[in-house]
């Protein structure tokens, strides 16, 4: 006899399914596995599960794929408290026991952080960039929204308003204020050489032109230039976020 579902364990499916791309919910994802492990369910429980968060999935419902329609009213609920607030659903998961290590098993240092920050806060921080890269990278399917590289170890999750200047709870950890671009175009980005408009054009900085040969610019910049970025399976860039950038950042 199967068992319903509790607020916990839909709170950390809820995570797994921002850190995996649609097309990995199945039943012999590792992470998906680990899930069912830790939860005493089966993975395709886990995967159904998943599959279920997928029909409220804004950006999947524009291209026309829904998820499994049979999901619990609970399913909603969490959907909707969470889906635009990262950062408290990271915080429920942190009180999960155990949980954390299950949903983030890799911790990846992108960001500076000032000397003397406070441990727990350190903790805090480095819990929320690790999701932000996961989610991120997900989102855009691990792949460079740029140049279409593909490859994980070679790609970041860029913030497009900056980590510094992000309010801690409504910004940094938003994943509607990420990209996912390979290391050279992630600083080029945060060094203003490079953005993108509202319309999800790259707009490229005269300033590289005078920095580089012709042909590195040809060939790692030019062709870019007013190109559509490839954009990601959900959590759209925030306009909001990308005017930031193009006013406080971007030097044209």
């Amino acid at each position: 006899m199967s068992r319903n579902w509790t607020r916990e364990e839909s709170i950390l499916a809820l995570a797994l399914y921002f850190e995996l791309p649609f097309g990995s919910l199945h039943q012999l994802n590792k992470s998906i596995i680990a899930l069912a492990e830790f939860l005493h369910r089966t993975p395709s429980s886990v995967s159904m599960k998943l599959c279920n968060f997928a029909r409220f999935d804004p950006e999947l419902m524009k291209r026309g794929i829904s998820g499994l329609k049979n999901g619990s009213h609970l399913d909603e609920e969490i959907w909707n408290e969470f889906f635009q607030n990262t950062e408290a659903l990271l915080d429920e998961v942190d009180k999960i026991h155990g949980a954390l290590d299950i949903v983030l098993p890799n911790r990846d240092d992108e960001i500076v952080i000032p000397d003397g920050t406070d441990r727990v806060v350190l903790t805090k921080i480095r819990k929320g960039q690790a999701f932000f890269r996961n989610v991120v990278l997900s989102a855009y399917n691990n792949t460079c929204c740029l140049t279409g590289i593909d490859m994980p170890k070679l790609l970041q999750a860029s913030h497009i308003k900056s980590w510094k200047d992000s309010d801690p709870v409504t910004e940094r950890n938003n994943p509607s204020n990420g990209l996912c671009l390979n290391y050279l175009h992630h600083q080029a980005f945060d060094s203003g050489f490079i953005t993108i408009d509202n319309n999800y054009k790259i707009i490229i900085s005269k300033q590289v032109k005078e920095h580089y040969t012709k042909i590195v610019f040809k060939e790692l910049f030019e062709k870019y230039d007013g190109v559509t970025i490839k954009l990601p399976q959900r959590f759209l860039p925030d306009k909001s976020f990308i005017e930031y950038h193009n006013l406080h950042v971007f030097s044209d």
